[in-house]
């Protein structure tokens, strides 16, 4: 089968620092549309007449889009070469941004933002081949903590970022702040970025040949998995024919096409790369960081603010330190791969997010601010030695013409878990606040003395403020109920802590299974 190798034009002497802050812009500005749209839903569903359950479909149809495009980059690339597919990718999602923004109806927004996931979905991989194709080995630690960055602190960023666009302007501008963001990108990519001389592509012309069957598979086998998550807890998961339907397919799909694209030459996703040990263990411990990174991430915030009656703004400056110290310990780690092995910053990295996570799981109602903040700005530092490591690991044993496919799978792998974080997270919390609901109401008995004394005092205590006998017994009622369920919610998040910590630390024997790796020696200084 005849190929066109691209040849690369002659590359102007332009750091590598400067490739790496131009697919970064980019790549910032897709991953915060990912978790920036979250605080507006009740804006977006009021404005444009509708449900907020409707309007999660707003985050649902970008994540299922985004899904389906992620494995696929590396068999666009090899299309339409990397550059060329990079710069589409970031104008159609710039595109689609300015045409959300100006949606008039629900509708047309969920459409919209389809065509802004199917944009933005090969923007991470694409990014990560263009870093380790700019970079000799021994920086390439500290690019991937550069590019790490942006992946992991706009998650972060996000809610904080958009709950303020939408209280001081309008839900529309979480969309058209990208318009600016895109043209410059489009434009430093023109001038900086350029396809490595080895890279091959192949053209319909000449031999290559679309996967019909293979891509049809995943691309519904992801969007069924995606509306799974989504919409499970919603609709009591397996108690409703959507869910369950939702999982046979996703299920039956998803094994089908890997032992399809297993038997074909041509594959538009190459699953040949997880017989790569490394790679798959590596994606593993991704896909258990996306996991728990976004599932602590939503639930900080709930917890903040319908508990603790924290506003969005004193919730975001909790979160807002660990953002900086995910940027602080991403650069160390940068250093500290031309050192130490991969896996022990791993393990490192693990045993420090688990110990954030075990102090949130100490927190109470009488939680002070500090304490809250340190606990998550703890577990950021240790999310911050995980992702770099983790992905030079992976891609340390993948050669360069598979590099595409590999970004691609490490990235699903990532965002898969983000998703079924946010799924578990949102399922423990409504059935543990169940539980212990159920647990603590039933000593709300005359027969329980302290609940009898609890009740008389607060109602002798409204009774003074002038409401009659009466009256006072059945607030007094209320006022203890409510502190039932808040107690019951509390617990609840308490537990889902304990299981996110003992999560990370499942995950240290899946890490000695690694092959060691040699530090990468060379200067990691920033140039």
């Amino acid at each position: 089968m005849d190929t066109l190798h691209i040849k690369a034009p002659a590359k102007p002497a332009v750091s590598p620092w400067v490739i790496a802050a131009t697919v970064m812009l980019a790549t910032f500005m897709e991953v915060l549309d990912t978790s920036v749209a979250n605080v507006a839903l009740p804006h977006i569903a009021g404005n444009l007449s509708s449900s907020v359950d409707e309007a999660t479909w707003v985050l649902t149809a970008y994540l299922v889009a985004n899904a389906i495009v992620l494995p696929l980059s590396g068999w666009f690339s090899t299309l339409f070469g990397r550059k060329r597919f990079y710069m589409a990718c970031v104008a159609i999602f710039t595109i689609s941004s300015l045409l959300c923004g100006i949606a008039p109806s629900l509708g047309l927004l969920i459409v919209f933002r389809i065509l802004q996931g199917l944009g933005g979905g090969a923007l991470q991989p694409i990014s990560q081949a263009i870093l380790f194709e700019s970079f000799p080995r021994e920086k390439q630690g500290m690019a991937m903590a550069f590019y790490g960055m942006g992946v992991v602190v706009a998650p972060v960023i996000g809610p904080t970022l958009g709950g303020w666009i939408t209280d001081n302007y309008s839900w529309r501008w979480i969309f058209l702040i990208n318009i600016p963001i895109g043209i410059l990108s489009v434009m430093l990519t023109t001038l900086l970025i350029f396809d490595p001389p080895h890279l091959v592509r192949k053209t319909f012309a000449n031999g290559l040949r679309l996967d019909y069957i293979g891509l049809g598979l995943l691309s519904l086998g992801l969007a069924f998995l995606e509306i799974l998550l989504d919409e499970g807890q919603r609709n009591d998961w397996f108690g409703s024919n959507l869910i369950v339907t939702a999982a046979v397919i996703a299920a039956v799909c998803l094994v089908s096409v890997v032992v399809w694209e297993l038997r074909q030459t041509q594959p538009v996703v190459d699953f040949r790369i997880l017989k790569n040990r490394n790679f798959a263990l590596s994606a593993v411990t991704m896909y258990a960081v996306g996991f728990t990174l976004y599932g602590s991430t939503a639930i900080l915030p709930i917890f903040l603010q319908t508990i603790l009656g924290y506003t969005a703004l004193l919730s975001g400056l909790v979160l807002s330190p660990g953002g900086i110290a995910m940027m602080v310990g991403m650069a160390l780690v940068g250093r500290l791969l031309g050192k130490f092995e991969a896996r022990w910053l791993i393990i490192f990295g693990l045993v420090v997010a688990a110990v954030g996570l075990f102090q949130m799981a100490h927190f109470n109602l009488e939680v002070d601010f500090a304490t809250a903040m340190w606990s998550r700005t703890i577990q950021a530092l240790g999310m911050a030695f995980l992702f770099v490591p983790i992905n030079t690991s992976a891609f340390s044993t993948v050669s360069r013409e598979r590099l595409g496919y590999a970004t691609g799978l490490m990235n699903l792998f990532r965002n898969i878990g983000g998703s079924g974080g946010i799924a578990m997270v949102n399922t423990i919390l409504a059935r543990r606040e169940q539980f212990h609901q159920q647990v603590l109401v039933s000593h709300l008995t005359p027969l329980d003395s302290s609940y009898a004394d609890a009740l008389r005092n607060t109602a002798s205590a409204i009774a003074a403020q002038g409401a009659s006998a009466a009256d006072a017994a059945t607030q007094a009622q209320g006022i203890l109920y409510g502190m039932v369920q808040k107690n019951a919610a509390m617990l609840a998040v308490v537990d889902t802590f304990w299981i996110l910590a003992l999560i990370f630390l499942a995950m240290i024997p899946l890490v000695f299974l690694l092959k060691k790796t040699a530090p990468q020696k060379g200067s990691m200084v920033m140039e």
